[in-house]
């Protein structure tokens, strides 16, 4: 999908179908009773979660202009014939300024959300060992890419997110997979690259949009797994009458 302004959906047409389908798994997980979102797990309602879920996939068409980032100038040489003798010149590019954005669905949200869930369940020390261990990853796998910004591979940060999670806590391991996944891909690909940015051509520079928003839905989702399949667990092993 070519973006025709500053709101546009970061991904083209068969991601979002992807990304879409996910979400109605996620939902059909809900619907099927598998996961409830208690305060044990993430401390929000499943219909709640949902709709998160739903505003932050709408609202990745939305950025939020904050400023620009100028662009610079490059010089390089170039050959000019005048009466068959060629003549080397210096030729002077200039880079077009980048607009700097906030996407709403891929920043904004996972943000608030992010914050809500670490005052929620006071995991103020594991939440900074989640995010710092996935930024690092994060930015060693962030790649500039002209005319688009900083990208990283999709599956990724929820991988690296999932490990991360169950080493550091089984119990609140839902909560923290979607703020280390959240804010470590906000913080290692987009907040740490924004050096990269100037100079790649790209019109719109979307702190959480195109090229790492896929990746923090996605995580966003995993969270949603991990506790359907936490409170089902529980469910499942706890003796009857308890």
């Amino acid at each position: 999908m070519m973006p025709t302004g500053v709101h546009y959906f970061p991904v083209t047409w068969p991601a979002l179908v992807v990304l879409l389908f996910l979400f109605g798994a996620a939902a059909v997980i809900v619907i099927a009773g598998i996961v409830r979102f208690a305060s044990a797990s993430m401390g929000i309602g499943a219909g709640s979660m949902l709709a998160i879920l739903l505003a932050s996939f709408l609202g990745s068409s939305i950025n939020i202009p904050i400023g620009y980032l100028p662009g610079h100038t490059a010089t390089t040489a170039t050959i000019v014939t005048f009466f068959g003798v060629p003549y080397v010149v210096p030729l002077v590019r200039q880079a077009p300024a980048t607009l700097l954005a906030v996407n709403v669905g891929g920043a904004v949200i996972p943000a608030a959300l992010s914050l809500y869930l670490i005052l929620k369940n006071r995991l103020f020390s594991l939440s900074l060992v989640g995010v710092a261990i996935v930024a690092v990853v994060c930015h060693l796998l962030a790649r500039p890419v002209p005319n688009l910004g900083i990208a990283e591979p999709v599956i990724i940060p929820p991988l690296i997110t999932a490990v991360v999670a169950v080493l550091l806590s089984r119990r609140y391991a839902a909560p923290l997979a979607y703020v280390s996944g959240s804010l470590g891909t906000l913080v290692g690909a987009d907040l740490l690259n924004l050096d990269k940015i100037q100079g790649l051509g790209a019109p719109i520079a979307s702190i959480g949009g195109a090229g790492t928003f896929d990746g923090i839905f996605v995580t966003g989702l995993l969270a949603v797994v991990y506790a359907g399949l936490g409170m089902h667990t529980r469910a499942v092993s706890r003796p009857a009458g308890w």
